[in-house]
């Protein structure tokens, strides 16, 4: 019993270390459009970001509830099982965090849990339904993501097709904020829920909870996890997003971070890690 306790445990500080490598990897998701616009400087960005990956991180517990139940059958895995996925996704995040390259951590966490459960009870373990769901998601939210923002900036184009330049990207940067801060609480309602969810598994398996409702502490805690990882950031990817990739005014930023936004706020209320 000692023993199941101690690995128990050590599933719940992983999952909390996951989180916050997840916040500060995907830190450049919420902050790299306003930091490369130069309409916050990185330092306040992160912070600004961490501050609402917290607070968007008790909006819903939908993917917690996917994560938990319906990614691998919680009676057919063991902490041993969950340790491994989040092993492999954590050392998958830091090292191309180190190499300052955008990766979802996402992708890391679901492709960990299928291949650790997978090599424990084959087929039988993997809840085909909610995977097919969830890689439906992942495939197709960059598209959706893309569509949302042609058409934001299809509409601010033509709504201010009279207006001069510099009135425009004076207004832009004020709007950025709240696009930015939309896109910050949005990656903490998604994001967030995946910890929650591992560590919700992690106890269905074990018997300690009855349902995958995700218990009270648990969501503080990787709230806290997740805002913490963010407000340290990641440079080397928000220099590669920000400033690499293209170059952004104001008023792309807007559109970029809002279409962003609409999509993972979509997904983390119908239960779909992206």
């Amino acid at each position: 019993m000692a023993d199941f306790s101690i690995l128990l445990f050590l599933v719940i500080a992983l999952a909390l270390l996951f989180d916050f490598s997840n916040g500060w990897h995907d830190s450049a998701n919420a902050v790299a459009t306003v930091v490369s616009t130069r309409v916050l400087s990185p330092v306040t960005a992160v912070v600004f970001a961490g501050v609402l990956n917290v607070i968007g991180a008790f909006m819903s517990t939908a993917v917690a509830k996917m994560v938990g139940k319906g990614i691998v059958d919680p009676s057919a895995v063991n902490d041993v099982v969950i340790v491994s996925a989040l092993g492999g996704a954590i050392i998958w995040n830091f090292l191309t965090l180190s190499m300052g390259l955008p990766s979802s951590s996402s992708h890391a966490l679901i492709g960990a849990m299928v291949g650790a459960g997978f090599i424990h009870g084959g087929l039988d373990v993997l809840q085909v339904a909610g995977l097919v769901k969830v890689f439906k998601a992942m495939i197709f939210s960059p598209f959706f993501g893309f569509v949302m923002a042609f058409i934001l900036m299809v509409g601010v184009s033509w709504a201010f097709f009279r207006t001069q330049r510099g009135k425009a990207m004076i207004l832009f940067r004020r709007l950025q904020l709240f696009s930015a801060g939309f896109m910050a609480l949005s990656h903490g309602a998604n994001d967030a829920q995946k910890a929650m969810g591992i560590i919700t598994l992690a106890l269905l398996s074990a018997g300690h909870l009855p349902s995958a409702d995700v218990p009270t502490w648990v969501i503080v805690s990787c709230a806290l996890s997740m805002g913490l990882g963010t407000a340290l950031g990641g440079w080397k990817i928000i220099k590669t997003l920000g400033m690499r990739i293209a170059e952004l005014d104001p008023v792309h930023g807007f559109a970029a971070e809002t279409g962003a936004a609409m999509v993972l706020m979509a997904t983390a209320h119908i239960g779909l890690p992206v």
